[in-house]
């Protein structure tokens, strides 16, 4: 299964919690991006996030000045983050759970990306994955299964065993079959 540092966006645009939310839409805007991570002010500090709704909703909406407006006064601070190892559906059930959209993700305080529900959407195949890992454990149990009523003699092969060995060979075979039809 997917993990967080599998789809994340490495290339992280941060700014200082003392520019402008005008330089802040310059930049979102120069970089095609919907968010920026604010940076830390020093190695203890947590990191925040600024989002376009949060200019759309604190500033626009409120008819601030850009220009007068600071980052520091609309981020979010400190920001819900992502651990590397979670996988796809752990940082989905974070995302429903908090309601957010986007997440740096950090480990032991280095920036290492950003994740969005459009990495998991775009980036992940969740509809092969579920039926590839559903498949992934029935030969896994299969294999068990014929292990456990073959055992280490393969000179004796009784009925049992053979059927058994025949279940783990058609479903690799359909795994296979799969990846094939995926390939096209």
């Amino acid at each position: 299964m997917f993990q967080a540092t599998d789809i994340m966006t490495e290339e992280v645009f941060t700014i200082s919690s003392s520019a402008t939310v005008a330089q802040a839409i310059a930049l979102m805007q120069e970089k095609k991006v919907r968010s920026l991570i604010v940076d830390r002010a020093h190695d203890l500090d947590t990191y925040g996030i600024l989002t376009e709704r949060d200019i759309i909703y604190n500033v626009t909406a409120t008819g601030r000045d850009p220009n007068q407006m600071h980052v520091n006064r609309i981020m979010r601070k400190p920001c819900i983050v992502v651990k590397p190892n979670l996988n796809i559906q752990q940082v989905a059930q974070l995302f429903a759970d908090t309601g957010i959209q986007r997440a740096p993700v950090i480990q032991e305080g280095e920036l290492l990306g950003i994740i969005s529900v459009t990495d998991i959407l775009m980036k992940s195949d969740l509809r092969v994955q579920s039926l590839t890992d559903a498949l992934s454990r029935r030969i896994q149990e299969a294999l068990r299964h014929a292990q456990v009523i073959c055992g280490d003699e393969q000179e004796q092969i009784s009925h049992d065993c053979a059927v058994a060995w025949d279940v783990v060979e058609e479903l690799q075979a359909e795994a296979a079959h799969r990846s094939i039809r995926r390939a096209k």
